[in-house]
C-alpha cells in the first residue's frame, strides 16, 4: 500500500513509496528477483536483489514477520508515477516507537542518483511522519562519507 501521498521535489519528481510484504521481502533476502517481482506491487530491477541490499531484506523480513504490521512503516519501493518505474528503497526502520520517535532511511540506485528521487522520497517520509499523530521526532542516521545525503537533510532542517 503506497503512502497517501506524492509529493514533488524541485525536479518535479512524482514518487510514492510502495510497500512491499512479507513474501516480497523473502524473495529479495534470497536474491531471487523473479519471485520478488511475482509478489511485489511493482516490477523491481536487479539493483533491488543484489549483495548490497540483502541483509536490509533479511532484516525486513523478520521484522515482518514478528510484526506484520510494521510492512505499513518499513523500506518500500521509490516508484516513480510518471516513468512507471523502481528507483530506490526508502521507508522508516519501524513504526513510532514509546516516545514517538521514527528513524528515516532511503537509497537511490546509482543509475537514477542526481535526478531528485531521494529529494522526493525524504519530502513524502516526512510529509508522513508529520501526519501521524503519533510521530513527534523524525531522525535521519547519514553514512559520514555520504556528503550528498547530508546536504539534502541540511534542506529540510
Amino acid at each position: 500500500m503506497p503512502f497517501p501521498h506524492t509529493p514533488t521535489s524541485t525536479l518535479q519528481r512524482r514518487v510514492r513509496i510502495v510497500h512491499l510484504t512479507g513474501p516480497t521481502f523473502d524473495a529479495l533476502a534470497a536474491g531471487d528477483l523473479s519471485t520478488a517481482n511475482t509478489t511485489s506491487p511493482v516490477p523491481m530491477s536487479d539493483y533491488f536483489a543484489g549483495l548490497d541490499w540483502r541483509s536490509v531484506w533479511r532484516m525486513r523480513t523478520e521484522q515482518v514477520r514478528q510484526d506484520p504490521d510494521d510492512a505499513a512503516w518499513v523500506t518500500g519501493v521509490i516508484w516513480d508515477d510518471d516513468r512507471q518505474l523502481a528507483v530506490g528503497r526508502a521507508g522508516y526502520h519501524g513504526p513510532p516507537d514509546a516516545e514517538g520517535m521514527v528513524e528515516i532511511g532511503y537509497a537511490v540506485d546509482p543509475a537514477h542518483r542526481r535526478r531528485g528521487y531521494a529529494r522526493a522520497a525524504l519530502e513524502a517520509l516526512l510529509q508522513r511522519a508529520r501526519d501521524e499523530v503519533a510521530v513527534r521526532t523524525i531522525r535521519v542516521t547519514i553514512s559520514p562519507d555520504n556528503t550528498a545525503s547530508y546536504a539534502l537533510a541540511r534542506i529540510f532542517q
